[in-house]
């Protein structure tokens, strides 16, 4: 059993900025690329990510969409060793620009110049069904579940 709930994850979670979000890409190899967390961000089992319509990482959500994405942060839940947190969860993508708007963050105008209008921009969201963290004194597994979306 787990010592640590999702709010105690959450809380170390803040101060990250990037993850790798891995996929299944074509032929069944896994493909793994960063993406920003934007950092600030209040996690409840759900990880928000933009992207382009052309990217590989989309074309693999679209054929399966259980993805993976690992985090390492600085200081371990209890000292000083680097903590590391993997989820599991699946993904879906997002093209409405209300969501866009709801989830936009002014450093986003860097990489995508015309805003919750950039053509072909598209939302992923994560849904967590099990998070797995080892901080070099302790490891443990968080189960999330969600609820009708």
């Amino acid at each position: 059993m787990s010592k640590r709930n999702l709010s105690d994850l959450a809380e170390k979670m803040k101060d990250i900025d990037f993850t790798m979000l891995s996929t299944h890409s074509p032929g069944g190899a896994i493909g793994a690329r960063p993406m920003s967390n934007n950092r600030e961000v209040d996690y409840d089992g759900n990880s928000w990510f933009f992207t382009r319509q052309d990217t590989q990482m989309v074309a693999d959500i679209e054929r399966g969409s259980q993805v993976g994405l690992s985090f390492q942060g600085k200081a371990g839940i209890f000292g000083v060793r680097p903590f590391f947190i993997a989820i599991e969860g699946q993904a879906e993508l997002i093209r409405d620009k209300g969501a866009f708007a709801e989830h936009w963050s002014k450093d986003l105008d860097h990489w995508f110049e015309q805003g919750v209008d950039t053509p072909g921009l598209v939302l992923i969201q994560v849904h967590a069904k099990n998070v797995h963290y080892w901080d070099g004194e302790e490891e443990g597994e968080v189960q999330i579940e969600h609820g009708p979306s």
